[in-house]
């Protein structure tokens, strides 16, 4: 069985149709102007109405990358689902989703959930990777979901929300594949984010520390990833030997300070690709120790300014559904990646993408993928044809603020709820979109799917033949 170029084969993405804009959410929180939009440098953000939550997305987004692919379900043979939204302590997110491979007849499907902050997609990603490179393969295709619905407490961290799935097909002859002898993780034990009380949904943040376990987690990754890579290739690594650079992106405004920080580690490397102008920028700070480095703000701003013209080229691509969305938490990493690709595609062909992924607590992977055009319907043109993102966007409802922070109140209520029915209201969703109905007495949840036609007998017609509830 042929194994090489294993990574992403498709890819596809569902965020709910409710959003709301950062800069109406200024203004209702009495905010100073700029403060969420230039201050976080995000423009909306998306959330999930009492019908959706992290199980319907991510049957919706399960069912339609295997639709829109023509993919027979019977050929999948691992699913990974990463996620750090608890709806069930025991049972997985996977568990809902096998409900698509029913009428195939598959059961025969390996792999459950992978959880740890924002970091549960990647570990999930690299099992789908790890399981097609090994013995255990089967010749099948493996699966990686990852869905998150990011919500938080009143006060200064709610406009760093977001809601998304986003669904991968991962086998051998990949259009965008794992370059996997360069990937470096760092990992440690820290409370900077966490969700100890069970009966919220809502997280414990300590907002200046995350910051910087985050930039040091990348800091660390980088400098491994740069030593496995110089021992390997024979020659120094610098952000010029990559075409684009991916983090994960709690809020667009971190990522600008890490792209920063890696200029900052080149010119600390002594890398060839810092220019004397940059050099003469970035001398004052050439002596901080570590500490020092994550504390100062004049280093912030010198290396954003040295940055500037490269983050433009290299990462600015990537921040066009971060910025739309917000945190989508296990999804934030991989709809920075979709971005790239639907804005770029056609320009892809043999460059270097190089990945960031964070979780709380402390998880954290840099990695490289390596691009091809690829073949139908395993091609770049057609992940960015799929991946619809201008159309997504645009057919989005935009709410007031009083409507979401009115939902978010309902869903605090109904958390960890029973014996309740949802409002069955899906006049926003998408035809073929899941969603909720209702819990029972006994917390079992029960799902319906939107018809995606209505068929000449008037009856409607759903995507997978079942038109009724599970």
């Amino acid at each position: 069985m042929d194994r090489k170029d294993v990574g992403i084969l498709a890819m596809d993405i569902y965020f709910p149709p409710s959003c709301v804009q950062q800069e109406a959410l200024e203004a209702h929180d009495g905010a100073s102007k700029g403060k969420y939009t230039i201050g976080l440098g995000q423009d909306c953000m998306a959330f999930c109405s009492e019908v959706e939550d992290v199980i319907s997305m991510s049957l919706t987004v399960v069912n339609s990358l295997l639709k829109k692919y023509k993919v027979d379900p019977k050929l999948i043979g691992r699913l990974e689902v990463g996620s750090e939204t608890v709806i069930d302590k025991s049972k997985s997110i996977k568990t809902w989703l096998m409900q698509i491979f029913e009428e195939s007849g598959n059961t025969d499907i390996e792999g459950v959930d992978s959880s740890n902050a924002c970091y549960g997609g990647t570990a999930a990603l690299l099992n789908c990777v790890n399981w097609v490179e090994s013995n255990s393969w089967d010749g099948r295709y493996g699966l990686v979901v990852c869905t998150d619905s990011a919500v938080y407490a009143e006060g200064p961290a709610r406009p760093t929300g977001g809601a998304a799935a986003i669904a991968m097909l991962i086998g051998p002859n990949a259009p965008i594949s794992f370059e996997s002898k360069y990937r470096a993780s760092h990992m440690a034990h820290v409370y900077d984010f966490y969700k100890p009380d069970l009966a919220s949904e809502y997280p414990v943040v300590d907002g200046k520390l995350s910051q910087t376990c985050y930039l040091m987690a990348l800091d660390s990754c980088y400098r491994q990833f740069c030593n496995k890579y110089e021992k390997i290739v024979g020659k120094q690594f610098s952000i010029s030997d990559a075409e684009y650079f991916v983090f994960h992106s709690p809020y667009n405004k971190l990522v600008q300070k890490s792209f920063a920080r890696l200029c900052y580690n080149d010119f600390m490397r002594n890398c060839s690709s810092i220019d004397d102008d940059a050099k003469e920028k970035l001398q004052p700070f050439s002596n901080l120790t570590g500490e020092e480095s994550y504390q100062s703000r004049d280093l912030e701003k010198a290396s954003q300014q040295v940055a500037k013209h490269l983050y433009d080229i290299k990462v600015q691509p990537s921040t066009l559904l971060p910025k739309q969305i917000g945190n989508m938490y296990t999804a934030s990493l991989y709809a920075a990646l979709a971005s790239v690709l639907y804005n770029k595609h056609d320009s892809l062909d043999g460059q270097r993408i190089v990945m960031f992924s964070y979780g709380s607590g402390l998880t954290s992977t840099m990695f490289s993928l390596r691009l091809n055009n690829g073949q139908h319907p395993f091609s770049l043109s057609n992940i960015a044809s799929v991946l619809g993102v201008t159309e997504k966007l645009q057919s989005r409802h935009e709410t007031l603020p009083e409507k979401f922070i009115e939902t978010l109140k309902l869903m605090e209520h109904r958390y960890g709820a029973k014996d309740f029915e949802t409002n069955k209201d899906t006049s926003l969703l998408p035809p073929g979109t899941f969603y909720l109905t209702h819990v029972d007495s006994m917390y079992r949840r029960f799902y319906d799917q939107k018809p995606v036609e209505e068929t000449a007998g008037g009856k409607a017609k759903c995507c997978n033949g079942f038109a009724n509830g599970h």
